[in-house]
């Protein structure tokens, strides 16, 4: 193997698009695959592939630059885009066919101008905010984003293709938010029915979304992470994903040191004894958390390890102790079989999220199975 990698199983992506897919079939729901975020650490082009494979039928990106890759890759499926502001170029998503959130005028606008630049129809999804408090437009602002879209769909120059907002608290099943949330949304889509919008899609689901809230799932829903063989919330939220994502790099030098030599940067950590010290040779610099000195878990040598000292730039270190460990063995630091990203994520204060996104570009990606 080389010094260090980022395994990803396609398989395992097109298996876990498969079992949310059939749950949002159970209510006669499409399923968006969100691969934004070079698929979340994943490979945006790969991840794709596989999600459409295992059933999606749409995918989900924040930028138009992201939507502008996948269509480059020869990828052709329905597509939304929907984090851009005013000053987005709109005309190479509107010139492809990529759906564009809209979540207020401004930005209605700047799609209307680069759907007349083009002369091609915009097909937008029309973004109302039901509580998270991010993107979209307010209750308040909502009927004055319907009434431009009205009139630009009349005009021609645009298509209101789908209606959506996000929840904020969907990975906490029970959450008062999550039936408030639905509250506003219901409402939104009767308001605009009456302005003349009556989108195709309506989407409001998440990953946590599509695996407990049946009645939330509409027309579409988009999970993102649960893809990836990840829960939105570990301990509140069981399904049956398999990790698509191994983080493994191999032991540099393997080397006897005298009881009581400093380890790392700053000599946060000592030896006990005489021991054997194993160079791992991944840093922050590739996405490992600096948090993690003194606690993130590696599997090395069969035995679950704790990193020894700080994380510097480029490289860690793990005591071995008296364990037959030799330069060129396998260190896992999450992955099938070794530690996993929730692991991870808990000894750092994070989420998973996180973990499987911040692995640099530094790290090469191998791909097994065929996702197809």
């Amino acid at each position: 193997m080389v010094q260090a990698e980022v395994v990803i199983d396609l398989d395992a992506i097109r298996a876990n698009t498969a079992h949310l897919a059939e749950r949002a079939a159970t209510r006669s729901a499409a399923t968006m695959a969100v691969v934004k975020a070079d698929g979340y650490g994943h490979g945006a082009v790969p991840a794709a592939r596989a999600a459409l494979a295992g059933g999606a039928t749409w995918l989900g990106v924040a930028t138009v630059a992201e939507a502008v890759e996948l269509r480059t890759a020869g990828i052709g499926s329905p597509m939304l885009s929907w984090l851009n502001g005013p000053g987005t170029d709109f005309t190479p998503a509107v010139s492809t066919d990529v759906d564009l959130g809209v979540p207020s005028v401004r930005v209605l606008d700047e799609v209307v101008a680069a759907a007349r630049t083009t002369g091609k129809t915009a097909r937008v999804h029309l973004k109302v905010d039901t509580g998270l408090g991010r993107s979209g437009a307010a209750p308040a602002d909502w009927p004055d984003l319907l009434t431009a879209a009205a009139k630009a769909q009349a005009d021609g120059i645009i298509e209101a293709v789908g209606v959506w907002s996000h929840f904020a608290c969907a990975d906490e099943p029970g959450h008062p938010s999550i039936a408030a949330q639905l509250g506003v949304f219901s409402q939104a889509l009767e308001i605009a029915e009456k302005q003349g919008i009556r989108p195709q899609v309506r989407h409001l689901a998440n990953s946590a979304g599509t695996l407990t809230l049946p009645q939330a799932y509409f027309d579409l829903v988009r999970p993102g992470v649960a893809l990836y063989g990840l829960s939105p919330n570990p301990a509140r939220i069981e399904a049956p994903l398999r990790p698509a994502m191994t983080l493994r790099g191999e032991v540099l030098i393997a080397k006897r040191v005298p009881a009581g030599h400093g380890v790392s940067y700053g000599h946060t950590y000592h030896t006990a004894t005489e021991t054997t010290l194993a160079l791992i040779p991944l840093g922050y610099a590739d996405g490992i958390p600096r948090q993690a000195s003194g606690r993130g878990p590696v599997l090395l040598g069969g035995e679950r390890r704790t990193i020894a000292g700080r994380v510097c730039m480029d490289q860690f270190v793990l005591d071995v102790g008296d364990d037959p460990v030799s330069a060129g063995d396998e260190a896992v630091l999450f992955g099938p079989g070794g530690p996993s990203a929730d692991d991870w994520a808990d000894v750092v204060g994070t989420i998973n999220y996180e973990i499987v996104t911040r692995i640099g570009a530094r790290v090469p990606r191998r791909y097994v199975g065929t996702g197809a």
